[in-house]
Formats: structure tokens, C-alpha cells, sequence
């Protein structure tokens, strides 16, 4: 049972969040209640006036915890040890430890003032954000034509994140298509996109990407920030609403830009702007978003915020948890299996850095799939899977070396938007032609040329 001590407005509130999880007493004065519907279902110690700790009516149940966020009901000059002494080995939440009597977690005036600021900034911030993303849709014609780009070979937060665009989109009588380079080929992508019913369109060539943007009203880019960066938009071709959660330098001069990197995925971000505008939520869509937060923390090992598990906090109520199952763990392809048949018998391992390449690659997804399965190998923190296919070389690779960026390495090694990624996950395409000098390189030398980049890259002394 929590105990909680104090008057008015803010003991009527933490009684109301605490007795979801546990039984709670509440001690305070009576000539504060006045109606308090939130110490309904809670036990109300009323005192007509302050009394000794001694004195108090003892709760029905032994208490857990013991909060008091103000003494004013308790008659005594040291209340913390006051109540010490009448419930020993019961933690203390309060102010300031005094003499013998130890708070568990002191509640300092400032920085609960900061503590609550802090939380009001950030929610008047996704306000305003939320607004203004709404207004310039509502500003635009009934019907209007709204592009939604994702980057190449989207992830589930990319593919969600768009689907939430596109429900923002429909809500103001719009048209939102989503469009994306590269392929989905991960198993799980698929999955998500098959059963969650999301309608994507790839572009491959110029003219369908100057087709699309020269029909476009609006043209959004989800997960992304960059023109041409691991992405079909041209580099000169400012989006007019940019939603990104990545750290970024300058901003394309969008008219709307909301990026917010305290935020680990997109998906969260979209979330939170959707709770600001009290949008229709459905299963669908809060299973794909959920399966964006998941995939893009790494199953909620990578980088969770409070802004994150706030979202989805909020997107439970109406995920389809056997629908998630179903996303999460899809049938492995027998093309996959090979993969791995052939990345167990190519992989060398140096000083915690695995390399496989695969000269057989089936496609992409295998890459993701094997990277994921190697980084769990016995001193590895560190695996590059890779391939040949339609004259580049495709990399997957994945991290748990605490002092290494793998996006941001693999970025610096091979720039203008050839591979990069998160700290722990990232991966990339790299031209046979910039790996060997040659006209028209055959697979083999393109890929003896990276195993030899990637070993220059990140090192590795030790033996295989």
C-alpha cells in the first residue's frame, strides 16, 4: 500500500495515479476535502486537525511506500523520523533527509518546478508542432495531391510513420500516396506492408520521380531529412513538411519542419503529434507504429525516451498484439537459409569485427537477416554482411562496440549518401566503380575491394 501525506490539488492527483497500480491511503485535513473525486477508491485518513504520527488512525494495510509531499497534517517538529520510527525499513519519499531518518528519493521544490516545466515545453512544443503540420494541410486545396517519400528500402518506422502521414492527409479531404526507392525485402517489412495492408509505390527511374513530384501538391519526407541522401527526392528538391527523429546540422528551408531527436524513431514523433491532435487511431495503424518504435530501438534496448514510452504507452490501448506476432516473426525464406549456409562458411573474424560476404546474394533481406543473426556469435561486437547485386556492392551491418558510430563511420568511409545509419544498426550500396578501378568491374574484385575497406574501416588485430 503507498501512504501518501499532503493537502489539496497535488495529493488529490498523485492519489488518482497511484491507486491505479496498488492500494493507497491518503492523510491529510479535513477542511481540505472539498469534493476531491479523485481520492474515490483510495483510503482517506480526514484529521480535523494536525495530529502526531503516533496519533494517526493506522491504515488497514502495512504500508509499502510512504510519500509527503506536505507535512502541514502531521503535529510533529522531525516528520520524517517520525514516521522512520513508526514504519521502520519503509522507504521515504519526501524532502530533505533529516538526522537518522533517510529519503529514499528527496523532493526538492526546483526541481520538481524544473521537472514540470521541462514536460510543459515539451508538450506545448508537440502543440504547436502538431498545429502548425495541420493548418498547412488544411490549407491546401480539397483533393490535393500529397507525395509522402520514404527513404530507399524503408524500415517499419519509415513505412509507419508514412501510413500515419497519409491518415493526417485523408483526415483534411487529401490525396496521400507513398512512394520509396530501393525495395522492402526485409521478411519482417514485408510482412508489415502485406498485413497491415500499406500500398506503396517504388520509383526507379527519373522521369517517374519527376512525374510524381511535378503532380504533387505538398511532398512530404518521413524519416529523413537530407534530399538525395539514401533517398529518390533530387538534392535540390526542398519537401515542403519534413518529420524526422535523426540528429541533423542545417534543415532544407521546409515549410514545415518538425525533427525532434530526442525521439529513437519516427514513429514516435507521428504519435505524439497525433495524440496533440486527437486524430482517429485504429489497430492498423498503432500496430505499425508500435512495430516502428520496436524495430527502430532495437526491441527497446537502443536509446528509449520517455518520449518514446509515452507513445507508446498511448498506441497499446489499440495495438493487435497477435497481428504484431505475426509481423515480427514471418516465415524464413528458403533463399535466406542459403544465405546463411553460404555467410558461415565465407565469414572471418579479427579482433571482435565479423565480415561475410555473399557472392550468391538472393537479396537484401538476407543481409539483414544474417547481420542479425552473426552479432549474437561469441566475441563479436562487430558485423558487415555484404553482397554484390546490380553492379553495387549492398551493405548490412550491426554494432555493439560502445565507442563506435556505425552509421557515421560507414558515412565518412562512403559519402554523398552511399551508407550510413544509426549509431549500433546501418548499411548502405556502394558502386562496384568506387571500389575498383576499372570500367566495368567484375562481382568477385568489387567485393575482395570492400572486405579489404571495411577491414581498413574498422580494424580488428586478432586472429581468425
Amino acid at each position: 500500500m503507498y501512504l501518501l501525506v499532503g493537502a489539496g490539488d497535488p495529493l488529490a492527483r498523485l492519489a488518482a495515479w497511484c491507486k491505479r497500480s496498488r492500494p493507497t491511503c491518503v492523510v491529510t485535513l479535513a477542511a481540505g476535502l472539498q469534493g476531491e473525486d479523485d481520492l474515490d477508491g483510495c483510503e482517506v485518513v480526514a484529521l480535523p486537525q494536525p495530529m502526531t504520527v503516533d496519533a494517526l488512525p493506522t491504515p488497514a494495510r502495512h504500508p509499502s511506500l510512504i510519500v509527503v509531499l506536505d507535512a502541514s497534517p502531521l503535529k510533529e517538529d522531525h516528520v520524517l523520523s517520525a514516521l522512520a520510527s513508526r514504519w521502520p525499513n519503509v522507504p521515504i519519499v519526501g524532502p530533505e533527509s533529516e538526522g537518522d531518518a533517510v529519503v529514499a528519493d528527496p523532493l526538492r521544490p526546483e526541481d520538481l518546478l524544473l521537472s514540470a516545466a521541462k514536460d510543459r515545453v515539451r508538450a506545448q512544443e508537440r502543440q504547436t508542432g502538431a498545429s502548425v503540420l495541420d493548418a498547412h494541410f488544411a490549407s491546401l486545396k480539397e483533393g490535393s495531391n500529397v507525395a509522402i517519400f520514404c527513404h530507399d528500402n524503408p524500415d517499419p518506422d519509415a513505412l509507419a510513420s508514412a501510413l500515419a502521414v497519409q491518415r493526417l492527409v485523408e483526415r483534411r479531404g487529401l490525396l496521400g500516396r507513398i512512394y520509396h526507392g530501393g525495395l522492402i525485402e526485409h521478411h519482417q517489412n514485408r510482412a508489415m506492408v502485406q498485413l497491415l495492408g500499406i500500398e506503396t509505390t517504388r520509383l526507379m527511374l527519373g522521369w517517374e520521380i519527376a512525374d510524381v513530384l511535378s503532380e504533387a501538391d505538398a511532398v512530404v519526407a518521413v524519416d529523413f531529412h537530407q534530399p538525395g541522401a539514401n533517398n529518390v527526392l533530387p538534392k535540390d528538391h526542398v519537401p515542403n513538411v519534413i518529420l524526422d527523429h535523426h540528429a541533423v546540422g542545417d534543415l532544407p528551408a521546409a515549410d514545415v519542419a518538425i525533427v525532434h531527436p530526442e525521439f529513437s524513431a519516427t514513429s514516435s514523433l507521428v504519435a505524439s503529434l497525433m495524440t496533440a491532435l486527437d486524430a482517429e487511431m485504429d489497430a492498423v495503424l498503432a500496430t505499425a507504429l508500435a512495430f516502428g518504435i520496436r524495430t527502430d530501438t532495437l526491441g527497446f534496448s537502443r536509446g528509449v525516451s520517455p518520449a518514446d514510452l509515452r507513445a507508446l504507452s498511448w498506441l497499446n490501448a489499440w495495438v493487435d498484439h497477435d497481428l504484431l506476432r505475426q509481423i515480427e516473426a514471418p516465415p524464413r525464406s528458403r533463399e535466406a537459409l542459403e544465405a546463411f549456409a553460404e555467410a558461415l562458411g565465407s565469414m572471418s573474424l579479427e579482433g571482435g569485427v565479423l565480415l561475410a560476404p555473399l557472392l550468391q546474394l538472393p537479396n537484401r533481406d538476407a543481409l539483414a537477416q544474417v547481420a542479425d543473426f552473426l552479432l549474437a556469435t561469441e566475441g563479436v561486437d562487430t558485423v558487415v554482411v555484404y553482397g554484390p547485386r546490380q553492379g553495387r556492392v549492398i551493405l548490412s551491418a550491426r554494432t555493439r562496440h560502445p565507442d563506435l558510430h556505425l552509421g557515421r563511420t560507414l558515412a565518412t568511409r562512403f559519402p554523398d549518401g552511399q551508407a550510413g545509419g544509426h549509431r549500433s544498426l546501418a548499411g548502405g550500396q556502394v558502386l562496384f566503380t568506387g571500389l575498383v578501378d576499372e570500367e566495368t568491374p567484375a562481382a568477385e574484385d568489387a567485393i575482395s575491394a570492400m572486405t579489404g575497406a571495411l577491414r581498413d574501416l574498422l580494424g580488428g588485430e586478432g586472429d581468425e
